[in-house]
């Protein structure tokens, strides 16, 4: 396990692309390169110690992607967003065969796979990483159990349970911003027997993400750079959703 999600997403960027601008907000980050501008929700904590302490503007977009590996992570959150900024582009999301804000597999549908995907996890068993916004279905329909450091809720159970929780579910939907904070890797092995989903902007669209486990990802891609950037910056949800779509890619497996 180890590294090897990371120095795939990685090596998978090629070298000398230039970073033009980022943001480190502090809900998300963006990093904006040659080959288009990628965000990710900005995670705090961690590690103090940064990987990198010089201008992030000297550095090329598959060395800030390699950031993603700092266990300080808010540095790793730029680290993701310089990732999208390769992966989730519309040109490769077509490529891919990905549904993107309403194509034909979801016409008509929410783009939220919390909604879109209720047929299929409904009267099964469903463990989700964290609290999401529309979960209210899943809990109303299917047996839904959900992993979260703060347990506030009666179905909530401490994260730590994951390793007893998860190798029995049906269907597992986790955050992107697990890849942040280094649990993608051992989360997607434990829910190997589940249908797994990774959801959220942070979400990266890659080959790597897949054969590491998961089977669908739900995540979002930036349409118009210039109101994304706004809406990273602190702008409203107009310019949120006037920049940056929802995609949903579920990958034919060979």
């Amino acid at each position: 396990m180890g590294w090897e999600l990371y120095d795939a997403l990685i090596d998978g960027i090629p070298e000398g692309i230039a970073v033009k601008d980022f943001c480190k907000g502090v809900s998300w980050s963006y990093v904006e390169a040659e080959c288009g501008l990628g965000i990710a929700k900005t995670v705090q904590d961690g590690a103090r110690a940064q990987l990198y302490t010089g201008n992030y503007l000297n550095l090329d977009l598959k060395s800030l992607a390699a950031l993603a590996k700092s266990w300080r992570f808010s540095e790793a959150s730029l680290g993701v967003a310089a990732m999208n900024a390769w992966y989730t582009q519309p040109d490769k999301l077509a490529a891919l065969g990905a549904d993107v804000d309403g194509g034909e597999s979801y016409a008509g549908r929410n783009q939220n796979p919390f909604d879109s995907m209720e047929e299929r996890y409904t009267g099964k068993k469903i463990a989700v990483i964290g609290h999401f916004p529309g979960m209210a279905t899943m809990d109303r329909v299917g047996h839904l159990t959900v992993l979260e450091r703060n347990c506030r809720n009666d179905n909530d159970v401490p994260d730590s349970a994951c390793e007893y929780i998860l190798p029995d579910q049906d269907f597992v939907f986790l955050t992107g911003t697990t890849l942040t904070n280094k649990t993608m890797p051992r989360l997607l092995e434990l829910s190997r027997s589940a249908c797994t989903v990774v959801a959220g902007p942070s979400s990266l669209p890659a080959w790597p993400v897949v054969e590491a486990g998961a089977d669908i990802v739900a995540g979002s891609v930036v349409t118009d750079a210039q109101a994304a950037k706004y809406a990273v910056r602190g702008g409203s949800k107009q310019q949120w959703r006037a920049g940056i779509k929802k995609f949903v890619w579920e990958p034919v497996r060979g």
